[in-house]
């Protein structure tokens, strides 16, 4: 019964690593939870717009150019690539909050007074700079 008890224990910290790097790839194929000197889009007054509202409504979490940081994770990674986290997940976890699952920060709360027309500036920003570091 101990043996089955220790297999269990090890496969359980197996697939909590696992799940750890999986969650923390960015687009590079690293497996940091941050990304070092993220590549700043070539700036359009809409993305600027983007960037504005993402500096006060995201950064403080998600770090500076989508980054990350220690209290949320980095949007420059293949998990929130348009095809995996699509544009309505943008939506919904800033409106809604949502369950800690690609990270280990703790969940996600809502993000008070972000309008839908802020969100759709900051999803801009977002996918042009996941676009200049290689997300897609």
């Amino acid at each position: 019964m101990k043996i089955r008890a220790n297999a269990a224990l090890l496969i359980g910290a197996v697939l909590v690593t696992a799940g750890i790097v999986i969650g923390a790839e960015p687009a590079t194929g690293g497996t940091k939870a941050i990304f070092d000197n993220p590549v700043e889009p070539v700036m359009t007054p809409q993305l600027n717009l983007g960037k504005m509202n993402y500096d006060a409504h995201c950064a403080s979490c998600h770090g500076k150019t989508a980054g990350g940081s220690a209290k949320g994770p980095t949007f420059i990674s293949r998990i929130y690539h348009p095809g995996h986290h699509g544009d309505k997940a943008f939506f919904i976890a800033p409106k809604k909050g949502t369950r800690a699952h690609h990270w280990l920060f703790g969940d996600m709360k809502p993000v008070p007074r972000v309008t839908e027309n802020q969100l759709t500036l900051i999803l801009g920003y977002v996918r042009a700079v996941q676009k200049a570091n290689g997300v897609f």
